[in-house]
Order: C-alpha cells, then sequence, then structure tokens
C-alpha cells in the first residue's frame, strides 16, 4: 500500500514537474473558474453565471491590453499568461456584476492591476502583488464613487473550499510553498478566532470554539489568499525563514483587520504589507546574463557561462529562474529554474548546467530547450531571481553527506568550491550516482577539493582518485547507502536529483540527522 502511494506521488510530481509554474497556476484558476460557474447554476456561489462570464471577459481583455501596450513600450515581451492569472484572481477577489457602473469599476481595478507591474517596480521587478494593488485602489476610488463597487472575496464559501485546498495543494507542492503557506494560514485563524470570540464575549454571547473555527476556515478567503496571491515568487523574499515572518505578518495583519477609519486593513492590504517587507528584507533587482559560451561536459550535459551584467548575489546551492522569450511556447512555459553550479567568487562569470537527452528513445526536447539552442553568444538573457534554501549549516563542523543524482551534483559543485575557497574545514562525503562513468559531470573540480567520493556508476571509472571509491556491487537503496557510509545517523544529509531516487533512499536517510531536499523533475 505504501509503495503504491509512494509510486501516485512520483507520477503526479512528475507530471505537474513539466508544466511550468505560471502555467500550473493559470490551469488551476481557470479551473476554479469552471467550477464557480457550475455552482453558480445552483446558486451555491454569490455572483450568477453570466456575471461570471462577463467579469473575466472584461478583465482579460483589460489585463491583456494593458500588459500588451506597456511591454510594448518598454521593449518587453508579451507573457500573456501573467496577464490571464492577473484577471483571474481578481475575477475572485472583485464583485462579478453586469451593472456598467460595476462594470467599469472592476475595469479600472484590472487596468491598475496591470500597469502596477511596471509603475511600482523596482529595478524591473513589481514590488506588490498586482492583484492585490487593484483590489486596494478600488476600495479607495468606491468610497467616493460608491457606484463602482468594491471587492467581495467571495470565493471564501464553503462551496469553494474544497476545490481551492486541492489545486491550491498542487500550485504549492509545485512551487515548494505549502509550508509557507500554511505559517500563514495557521496565524490568520487563529487571529481571527481570537477576534471573533473577543467579539462575542464584549456582547455577553458564549459560543463553543468549534462553531467559530470552522465557519472561519471554511468560508473566509484565507485559503485563496495564502495558496494563490501570498504564494506569488515575486513578491516573496529568497530565504525561507523570511518567507515565513512574511507570512506570520500577513496572516496577524488578515486576521484581525486593523479598522482605519472608512475601511479596514482588508486581505488584499496585508498582502501589500507584506509585500513591502518582503521587498525590505531583499531589495533585489531584475539581472540580465550575457551568454559568454557554451561547453559540452558529457555527451548529454550542456553547460552555459554568462556574464552578469549587475552585480548577482546568491548562495551556493541556490537557483536562478532564467527566460527565454519564443514563439509558442508549450506547457512548461519560457522559464526554467537553474541550479547554479559556479561559485559566488566566479562573478561576475556565473555557470549552470543542464541534461539534454538525444539519440533513440529520448523524449522531445521542450520549447525552452529548442529557444535556448538558438540564443547567440553575446545575446542576453533576463533572470527573474535567486531562489532556495538547499545551503549548507552555517556551523562547519557538522558532518554532511550529500547524495546527487546524474546532473543534481550542480549545486553540491558551488557549495564545495566555495568551501574549498574559504578553506572551510568541514566533514563532507559524497555519494555521486550516475547511469555510466561517462556521465559523471564536474569530475575534475570535485577531485580538486578532496572530498571523500562514492561513486554509483554501472561501469567502473577509470583512473579513480585516490580519495573516490566505486561502489562495485553495492544496489542503491537504504541498506546498500548505510553500507557505504555507515557513520550515517551522525550526519545530515542533503540530496538532489529526481524524486524516484530520494523517495527511494528515504528510509535511509531518515536515520540522518537531518534531511535537506532539492527534488527536480526535469525539463
Amino acid at each position: 500500500m505504501i509503495g503504491s502511494l509512494t509510486a501516485l506521488w512520483n507520477r503526479v510530481f512528475a507530471v505537474l514537474g513539466r508544466v511550468s509554474m505560471y502555467r500550473l497556476v493559470l490551469l488551476s484558476l481557470g479551473t476554479l473558474a469552471v467550477i464557480a460557474l457550475v455552482l453558480s447554476f445552483f446558486g451555491l456561489v454569490a455572483p450568477g453565471p453570466l456575471e461570471l462570464v462577463v467579469t473575466l471577459v472584461v478583465l482579460s481583455i483589460v489585463c491583456s491590453g494593458v500588459d500588451a501596450a506597456a511591454q510594448r513600450v518598454l521593449k518587453l515581451p508579451w507573457r500573456i499568461e501573467s496577464s490571464l492569472i492577473t484577471a483571474h484572481i481578481l475575477l475572485f477577489v472583485l464583485r462579478p456584476t453586469l451593472d456598467l457602473a460595476g462594470i467599469a469599476g472592476i475595469a479600472l481595478a484590472g487596468a491598475v492591476a496591470s500597469l502596477s507591474k511596471y509603475v511600482i517596480a523596482w529595478q524591473g521587478r513589481h514590488i506588490l502583488n498586482p492583484a492585490a494593488v487593484g483590489a486596494t485602489v478600488l476600495t479607495l476610488v468606491s468610497l467616493a464613487a460608491p457606484a463602482l463597487g468594491a471587492p467581495s472575496w467571495w470565493v471564501g464559501t464553503p462551496a469553494m473550499a474544497g476545490p481551492v485546498i486541492l489545486l491550491g495543494i498542487a500550485v504549492l507542492w509545485r512551487t515548494e510553498k505549502l509550508r509557507v503557506v500554511a505559517v500563514f494560514l495557521v496565524a490568520a485563524v487563529a487571529v481571527a478566532v481570537l477576534r471573533t470570540t473577543a467579539q462575542y464575549q464584549a456582547a455577553g454571547v458564549s459560543v463553543p470554539i468549534g462553531d467559530v473555527f470552522w465557519p472561519i476556515l471554511w468560508s473566509s478567503p484565507f485559503l485563496f489568499l495564502g495558496a494563490f496571491m501570498l504564494s506569488e515568487p515575486l513578491t516573496l523574499p529568497p530565504r525561507r525563514w523570511q518567507q515565513f515572518t512574511v507570512a506570520g505578518v500577513v496572516g496577524v495583519l488578515a486576521g484581525w483587520p486593523i479598522d482605519l477609519g472608512a475601511i479596514s486593513l482588508g486581505q488584499e492590504r496585508a498582502l501589500i504589507i507584506g509585500n513591502l517587507v518582503a521587498f525590505a528584507f531583499a531589495v533585489r533587482s531584475a539581472v540580465r546574463l550575457t551568454l559568454e559560451s557554451r561547453t559540452d561536459l558529457t555527451p548529454t550535459v550542456r553547460e552555459l557561462t554568462f556574464r552578469a551584467r549587475r552585480p548577482l548575489k546568491f548562495v551556493p546551492g541556490q537557483y536562478l529562474e532564467i527566460e527565454v522569450p519564443h514563439r509558442h511556447p508549450d506547457a512548461r512555459g519560457t522559464r526554467r529554474e537553474f541550479s547554479i553550479s559556479s561559485a559566488p567568487e566566479d562573478l561576475p562569470l556565473v555557470k549552470v548546467a543542464f541534461r539534454e537527452a538525444s539519440g533513440p528513445g529520448a523524449k522531445p526536447q521542450s520549447s525552452f530547450k529548442r529557444a535556448l539552442a538558438l540564443v547567440e553568444p553575446g545575446a542576453g538573457l533576463p533572470v527573474t531571481g535567486v531562489w532556495g534554501d538547499f545551503v549548507l549549516p552555517k556551523r562547519t563542523a557538522a558532518p554532511l553527506l550529500m547524495v546527487a543524482a546524474g546532473i543534481g551534483v550542480t549545486p553540491f559543485v558551488s557549495q564545495l568550491r566555495q568551501a574549498q575557497a574559504a578553506r572551510e574545514d568541514r566533514d563532507i562525503v559524497l555519494v555521486y550516482v550516475a547511469s555510466e562513468s561517462s556521465e559523471l559531470v564536474y569530475r575534475a573540480e570535485l577531485e580538486a577539493t578532496g572530498v571523500p567520493t562514492i561513486v554509483f556508476t554501472r561501469d567502473r571509472p577509470a583512473d579513480l582518485p585516490r580519495h573516490w571509491v566505486w561502489a562495485q556491487g553495492v544496489r542503491l537503496d537504504a541498506d546498500g547507502l548505510l553500507r557505504v557510509v555507515p557513520d550515517l545517523s551522525a550526519r545530515h544529509a542533503y540530496i538532489s536529483g529526481p524524486p524516484g531516487l530520494i523517495a527511494d533512499l528515504a528510509p535511509a536517510l531518515e536515520r540522518a540527522r537531518s534531511i535537506t531536499t532539492d527534488a527536480f523533475s526535469g525539463y
């Protein structure tokens, strides 16, 4: 039973991994819109069917039009997915209507939301969640012109709770933000329960805690706000502890809206404050990388060397997201995440590597790979940011185990080279897994670090250095890992590779002092 569930889990992860993060968000929001439309025929949501359709059409036209115009003026590639995501989020935040004045208010919110991406920005990156900005401006304008309407957050209804949870989990799992949004939900629901209970007590009414908790959880907009707005990568800080802090701040403010006179500090204003906290944590700018060269590291692995046009800060083990605009992108979209294989000391040069399978039986290349192959040296590519917590502990005395599968070795190369440059005395063992010895990438760099390395390949690598060992005849499973690393329980384990490998080694890795994973599903 457990094996079947693990296999299903890995299969779902692989499917989600073949869809870009932005495409997955759009598909999830589109599915929610269809579900809401069906529910509207039965009166289970506030808007009617025609109100939903008209509102979404208006928002899609306005957001797409404003984005297209702004990107044309700024000579940026048109990202239709970004426009439609903003339109769909506003559909669930605003009050759908057929009233002409209300439609004008909806159009205003959509236009402001799209414009905010370019106006409220810092060196090419928007600071605030666009939908939150559009909803806030509409709230303020509606004080003078009530006919324009105001945000209603009608998505916070029991009938929508289940679909929002299921689709939200898919998005958050893909973006690795489940724990971050969980912190937000705990804070928001706990504070809202405390506030509501205090209001009942002030009125002299005694209410069981369950009668307060469940309506808040199922009938509040917290689920949607966390899954589809707070989780936006471009408005979150890069490190996990910073993201937890932002989630807690937004949760407290959303759970107990502060009275500001004519309006309260509602959901969208709470998110904007959280965005500002995130911006204060890490004032990041958009960076463009100029392609310097391509190198074939193995028959199937390519390395790209870039030069950063602006200062680029990263911690070894983190990844960056590169965009390659191209026509007719497939489901994976125009952006990809790459672990940085170079060390900070190599700046302004930045290196990444990726697998490019070819030959009989190889999967068709994605549109991103085909477009990337056409990029000539000297061309610039935008980087949307640097993220990740796959970083080594600051305490250098902590014994470590690194487990790398194929191209999953790239973050370890960066970390080991930086540790060597900083002359850190760390106790590290590397387990390196590859299909063939010819696929052991960055072998020279790893040999130079002097780190003891255990190699799992089908054939024996030639000329192994003194500190490398070939695990001949050892099966790569829980028992095999314990056999080659007998002091596993004393080490902090770091594993980078496909989810299938991580799942296979999970029983053994659970015996380590801690586990940090960097799973990927390929592209």
